[in-house]
């Protein structure tokens, strides 16, 4: 068989979600079948170090999404593209549109991730995705519950769409938590008999950090405990005034945004994601593969499908935190064969998105594309 050409389109290789999804799929790519092409806008991405050698990665000249469509179709048709595959809507707009305007033969497959809409305003701007998501050749859903939402607010057909878990690159991360020692500044907060809670992502609503702080501070009155925050974002100093406001600032650790977050949760005794809605929890499945036991939220859909409601993790009603800190609490007094059983079915839960695993779903879901 000749090798398809298939092409990611992103905004830029940075620390987000997508990007780690697009960057583990394309080193995971079978290269006797594929050639993976990466563009993204002219910007400077954390993880472009990270990806493979052999990979043609090409930056469009502009910083402008809307400016990308007519250097985005030039590529495509210069490189003889098969696949065009973009994510999250705005991109996927992008993406489609050059494809259209390429004059060639590439297909379209748009991958969503996130569960959006609710209200009118939302619901008839994602119906008007929905009108070119139709054009596209495959949609990709990253977990049953979005793509129940595709159907139901993009109004897509089900059986344009298929659901492919997040690829989770479980050798690396085993090997980050064990090749690399914290930082001698952070040391201090995992040395000591306190028990530590850890959580990781951005410092916004729907992550909803002001129900975690509540929680730990329950907790904090019932065990001598710690909790770390990493990750950055617009709330950032709300949370600390909050956190100075329930007396517990000092067992509050803001450590902002770390390059090889999985050391710290290794060293965490639990893992805590307290947000309102998650379209996979990416970093749901990242801790497990650390070995670190968890308490979600059971955010729809996410979280509820990556913990397969609560046998591979405690889960907690959404914006509860009596709820939420009794099951940390709960956990934090398990004896030890309890948690490492816990983290034994934890860590075999995490075969099922095994980055080479989910890659190979894709190069499937390609070739099947291409043969429609």
């Amino acid at each position: 068989m000749k090798k398809k050409k298939v092409l990611f389109f992103i905004y830029q290789l940075g620390a987000g979600g997508a990007a780690r999804t697009i960057l583990n799929i394309i080193n995971n790519m079978d290269r006797e079948k594929f050639t993976p092409i990466l563009v993204t806008l002219d910007y400077n991405g954390s993880y472009e170090s990270y990806l493979d050698s052999d990979v043609t990665f090409i930056k469009l000249d502009t910083k402008r999404l809307r400016s990308a469509i007519f250097p985005l179709a030039k590529v495509i048709r210069r490189e003889k593209v098969d696949i065009v595959f973009s994510t999250i809507p705005n991109y996927n707009t992008i993406a489609i549109l050059a494809t259209i305007l390429s004059g060639t033969k590439a297909k379209n497959v748009v991958r969503e991730a996130a569960y959006l809409g609710g209200n009118f305003k939302a619901d008839f701007k994602l119906k008007l995705y929905g009108l070119l998501y139709r054009r596209a050749s495959r949609v990709i859903a990253l977990s049953h519950g979005v793509k129940e939402n595709i159907v139901k607010r993009y109004k897509v057909r089900p059986d344009k769409i298929s659901v492919i878990y997040n690829p989770v690159d479980i050798d690396t991360i085993r090997s980050m938590m064990k090749k690399e020692t914290l930082p001698e500044e952070h040391q201090p907060i995992f040395a000591g008999d306190d028990k530590v809670l850890i959580t990781a992502g951005r410092m916004v609503n729907d992550k909803d950090h002001r129900t975690l702080l509540r929680a730990f501070k329950q907790v904090n009155e019932r065990i001598a405990v710690r909790l770390v925050i990493l990750g950055e974002g617009e709330l950032e100093q709300e949370l600390k005034q909050l956190a100075k406001n329930l007396g517990i600032a000092d067992k509050v650790h803001f450590l902002g945004f770390q390059r090889n977050p999985y050391l710290y949760f290794h060293h965490a005794d639990a893992f805590v994601l307290s947000s309102k809605r998650e379209g996979f929890g990416h970093v749901l499945a990242e801790a497990l593969a650390t070995g670190t036991p968890i308490v979600s939220t059971s955010c729809r859909p996410g979280a509820v499908e990556v913990l397969n409601n609560g046998e591979f993790g405690a889960m907690c009603k959404v914006g509860d935190d009596g709820d939420m800190a009794n099951k940390i609490y709960e956990l934090l007094i398990l004896e030890e064969n309890q948690r490492a059983e816990i983290v034994r079915k934890g860590i075999k839960r995490t075969n099922d998105f095994h980055a080479r695993k989910i890659a190979e779903e894709y190069e499937t879901m390609f070739i099947e594309t291409l043969e429609q």
